[in-house]
């Protein structure tokens, strides 16, 4: 999923660890003085059970329950449960829906079939990024767009400003519950709740069904945490039971609340982009690596000039480090050379629960992005060595 769903690390203390190539799903914490916190139709779930709720992307949201560590593994080895109700869901319905979505979003959604799902990301017309999201094909004429929390007015507004075909646009971003089902064990929790054979749903795709007795669920085969598993969206009317439901099918194989902390760990150690991180509307999918979601075989925002920074190659690229020395990167920390000359910033960064080493992503000249070039992070005015990796840090 898009890629809106964590907290950044450096608000939670980790050190002691401390939606594909794909995700979705965060920004940093925005201001909060004008803003009224909302809740998620789960928030008083989250307090009964004791997480840590921070506001989060205009929310009142759980960082941690029984800690990061935890959290992490057990979603790496059973099957972990993230509240992501605060993301954002729009439907575009009509003969022009796909005209919409074709202009404004840099993958090739007309290749989508009915039950399929396809990141991509919303270039703004100057080289930057809007905001990265997931597109469900519905059926003809009909797609469901989820964006991150702290982007949906932004998102909508975007869309609307592109319209030049007075596309049915509706927002049910309030009205929709998603919980995000994460890990190995994740299939054989939900089964219990349908008759869908759930291990028919390939990577990147969905289906609607019957699922705890509630009609058109929507389940689909995507996450953010590179650990498998499924999203479920549902009426918010139905928060309650449903939660109980899973949790309860879920207790043999050691189900357990996971919060936003968690995922970002997960997240990062997969080298899944967090937007308002790793990206923003100062960064090119080119330079993030995101080629794979840019496709010229149409035309959309942006279209010639990412087409000519593909070709002519782009001056800074996205890379995944690991720190050999020993430290913690944090988001905004310098990336320098050997001789103390500052020539990017860590976007993301954490010590990795499962690698049990320093990972981190960061813009760098492209001539040192390539895997084993040698860079220096600094860290409390001490210049700390680190690798350029290949990703993901984590392979199953």
């Amino acid at each position: 999923m898009p890629n809106d769903c964590q907290v950044p690390l450096k608000t939670v203390d980790n050190s002691s660890l401390s939606r594909p190539k794909n995700n979705l799903d965060s920004h940093k914490i925005p201001s909060m003085e004008t803003t009224a916190i909302q809740k998620t139709p789960f928030h008083a779930i989250h307090v009964a059970l004791g997480a840590k709720m921070l506001p989060f992307a205009g929310f009142d949201m759980p960082i941690t329950y029984a800690g990061v560590i935890q959290e992490h593994e057990c979603v790496r080895q059973k099957v972990g449960v993230f509240d992501v109700s605060h993301m954002g869901e729009f439907i575009l319905r009509g003969p022009h829906a796909l005209d919409l979505i074709q202009k404004t979003t840099s993958n090739d959604a007309s290749k989508l079939s009915d039950g399929k799902v396809q990141y991509s990301c919303f270039p703004n017309g100057k080289g930057g990024i809007v905001d990265d999201l997931l597109v469900y094909r519905i059926k003809e004429d009909q797609y469901m767009l989820v964006v991150n929390a702290s982007n949906i007015e932004k998102d909508w507004n975007w869309l609307k400003a592109n319209d030049t075909w007075g596309v049915e646009m509706e927002d049910i971003s309030a009205k929709t519950a998603l919980l995000a089902v994460q890990g190995p064990k994740a299939t054989a929790v939900l089964q219990q709740l349908t008759d869908f054979p759930l291990e028919s749903l390939a990577y990147y795709t969905f289906t609607k069904c019957r699922f705890n007795g509630i009609d058109n669920v929507l389940i689909s085969a995507t996450g953010y945490t590179g650990a498998g598993g499924y999203e479920v969206y549902f009426d918010q009317q139905h928060a309650e039971p449903m939660w109980k439901a899973i949790f309860e099918a879920g207790k043999a194989e050691g189900i357990e609340p996971a919060g936003l902390a968690a995922r970002d760990t997960l997240r990062l150690e997969m080298g899944f982009c967090l937007y308002g991180n790793d990206i923003d509307d100062t960064t090119s999918p080119i330079e993030a690596g995101l080629g794979w979601i840019t496709k010229f075989s149409k035309d959309f925002n942006d279209r010639a000039l990412l087409e000519k920074q593909k070709q002519e190659g782009p001056q800074r690229k996205l890379v995944g480090f690991e720190l050999t020395d020993k430290g913690v990167p944090r988001h905004d920390y310098e990336i320098c050379t050997a001789d103390g000359q500052t020539i990017g910033k860590v976007s993301s960064g954490t010590m990795s629960p499962s690698l049990k080493k320093a990972i981190g992503l960061g813009y760098v000249p492209s001539e040192l992005a390539a895997p084993g070039s040698e860079i220096f992070i600094r860290v409390r005015e001490k210049l700390l060595r680190a690798e350029v990796v290949k990703l993901p840090f984590y392979k199953a």
